[in-house]
Parts: C-alpha cells; structure tokens; sequence
C-alpha cells in the first residue's frame, strides 16, 4: 500500500442503506414518482451507471416500505440472488430489499468505490449466509476494510481503469461476436448438407428407417452410488451424454426396466423430447436407461445413427420437431409427429459415413475456434482482475 493510503471499513467512510419492496398488489404504492431498481434489473446491465428503471414506485409506495431514496451517485449493490451485481445510479433511486445502497462521504469517488466492490466481489460472497440463498447483511458489510488515497488520486486510479476497461470491453465484444461466428460456421455447414437433397439421395418418412421409436421409464427410480446410469435430458448435451452429472440407479432396478423402451442399446439415437428440445447424442455404452424426457430412435440398417443424429441436429429438421412441439407450461416434442416427418438421405451406409466425416472435420476446426475464443475471454477476465488487484494495492 502507497503511502498516504487512509483504512477504515465501509461503515464508517459510507452511509449503507437498505432497500425494500411496496405491496404489489396495491397499485397505488406503484406509478412514476421514483425509480426503484431490484438486483436481476441491475443483472442486466453492461454499463455502471443507471439512470432508468424498468418499475417505479409512487410516493404511497415509498412512505408503506422500507425503502430509501438514494442520492445520485451512491454505489448500488446486490445483497443477494446473487451478491455482487454494481451500478452507479444518476438520478435520485430506491431499491428493493435485495440491495444494499452505500453513500460515499466527500472524500471517497463513487467510481474508485464502485471499482474497489467489483475488486472484491468473491470476498462479499463469501459473506452471505443463508441456507436457501445467500445474503449479504448490511451488518457485514459495514465491517468491511477499504483502503483509499486522496481524492486526486482516486481520480487518477479511476481514470486508468476506465480506459483499460473501455479497452478490454471492445475486445470482449470482438472475441463473443468471433465465438458465435464460430459456431455459427458449423450450423450453417449443418444445415447446408441436410437442406437440400444431394445427388442420389433418396426420401421415406423416417418411420421407414427405424425399427423403434419410443421414450423412457415414467416411474421414478430408486439412486444408488454405484451401478447404471440414469439419462435424462439434461444429460443429453452437444452431441453427446453428460456421464459425470448423471445419477446412478441400482442394478437389480435396472434390469426390471423393459428392454426396448428404457434401455438403450449402443447404436441408438437419443433424442430430448420435454423442456429443452432437439438436443441429440448417440449411445456408444449400454450401462444406461432413459426416463421419458428423452425418446430413444433405434435406426434400421437403411441409415447411420451418427448420420441420423446430424441430420436431425441440423436447422430444416429441428424446425420440424419443434415447430410441431406442443404443451400448456412444458413444451413436447411427439415422437408419433417425428416418425412421421420426410426425411432425404443417400441410399448407403458408407455415402451416410462419408458425409459424417466431413461434418466431424469442420466440428473439428470449429470447436478449434471456440476454444481459442474463449481463452481469450478467460484471459481478458483474468486481465480485468489484475488491473483492479494492483489498483487497490497501489501499484497503478
């Protein structure tokens, strides 16, 4: 720490306020007298300052809760789901009983506090208690140590960052847009193979290349530590089977399953049929079951199952399914509307093999892509963490 550096806790060079909620069920308590922002608004935000709410609340409503107007330029903190999330608002606000407000005293910058929160937002939440969702009490955060110079230092550290950042922000917008391409690239491929007919290809309702088509156990199964898998559609994840977030079930439960409806066989396609829809995978092990979030199609020697999983991964085929997808609260895809669907295909096996590999060699490149991608996001994180770790030890 520099010299000249005054230390003292958040309680004592801030004025820490709490938030809170009117009755929503009153709509006098709710209008366009004060803006009044909640933490999954502040969620939402790329920029540190907030001069705009989504809700607002009347005068009714701020004198019947407990909350405050904060003045501008008062540092806004999530205090829970989740702890962590920073604004700086503009204008006069308040907030709901999930924020914590903190007014700097005049000789600590709202910008170098903000920066200073952001710098140690893992430390805030290891703070929380709370055995539904943590909570960073106001008591706690009084407690907590803050180091700052002179005003004209601040003023100096603040300016740094916000260049480095500004920086750092292009770059991040540049590396996302590049990774999305990336994936991009692969779907348009996909779909490119599988959008229109190629020469030769031949057309039959997928029915025709399969011998069953089905879904997964209804009746809960028992856990076990040890023993078969239990898929469900969480499970079923780009293109493959999630096996380390699968739970167990035991063996003897297991064999109890019908056969063909529950126990896939290596060479079956699987397909998500409840919730998240379309995501496929091919069984490369029998030691697993399904429940009825997923629909097991076991091919007939007319089509590759690593074929069959490409083709109903790509764009045209997706569309189909989930366009016919149906439910009040949870949406499912009807394997009755899916055997039923026109699919093309060349008319052998190995023409079906041939055009997988092609498939898996741009999959290959492109994941090379995402990869680079996102190590260039992690490393631009870490470099943030840097920035503001010597900023708060002085060393900018």
């Amino acid at each position: 720490m520099r010299n000249g550096w005054q230390t003292g806790t958040l309680g004592e060079v801030c004025e820490i306020v709490n938030g809170g909620t009117p009755k929503t069920g009153v709509a006098e308590y709710w209008g366009d007298a004060h803006l009044w922002i909640t933490p999954a608004e502040m969620g939402k935000r790329v920029n540190p300052y907030v001069h705009e709410t989504e809700r607002k609340i009347t005068d009714l409503g701020l004198q019947n809760s407990s909350a405050t107007i904060l003045p501008p330029n008062s540092v806004i903190l999530s205090s829970r789901a989740p702890i962590g999330h920073l604004v700086i608002n503009t204008e006069p606000m308040a907030t709901n009983q999930g924020c914590k407000g903190l007014v700097p005293g005049g000789h600590l910058q709202s910008k170098f506090l903000y920066y200073y929160l952001t710098s140690i937002v893992d430390f805030l939440n290891s703070l929380g208690t709370g055995a539904t969702f943590k909570e960073l009490s106001g008591s706690k955060l009084k407690e907590v140590q803050i180091s700052f110079p002179l005003p004209a230092e601040q003023r100096r550290i603040v300016g740094i960052l916000d260049k480095a950042f500004d920086g750092i922000a292009t770059a991040k917008t540049n590396a996302e847009k590049n990774l999305q391409n990336a994936r991009a690239l692969f779907e348009s491929h996909l779909d490119a193979v599988f959008s229109q007919c190629g020469d030769g290809w031949t057309s039959c309702r997928l029915a025709e290349c399969l011998d069953l088509i089905t879904y997964g156990f209804t009746n809960p199964m028992p856990t076990a530590q040890t023993g078969p898998y239990m898929v469900t559609a969480r499970n079923v994840v780009d293109g493959g089977i999630d096996y380390i977030g699968a739970r167990r079930t035991s063996q003897e439960a297991f064999v109890k399953l019908l056969t063909d409806k529950s126990r896939p066989r290596a060479g079956d396609v699987l397909l998500t049929k409840d919730g998240t829809l379309g995501r496929l995978a091919v069984v490369e092990r029998a030691d697993l079951c399904i429940n009825q979030s997923v629909a097991l199609l076991r091919p007939n020697d007319r089509m590759d199952p690593h074929f069959m999983r490409h083709l109903l991964s790509s764009r045209t085929y997706q569309h189909r399914m989930v366009a016919d997808a149906d439910g009040a609260t949870i949406k499912h895809i009807y394997i009755t509307r899916v055997d039923k669907m026109d699919v093309a295909f060349p008319p052998t096996v190995i023409d079906q093999q041939r055009i997988v590999g092609k498939i898996e060699e741009v999959k290959t490149v492109t994941r090379r892509l995402e990869s680079t991608y996102q190590q260039k996001l992690a490393a631009l994180e870490d470099l943030k963490k840097s920035l503001l770790h010597g900023a708060f030890s002085g060393r900018l």
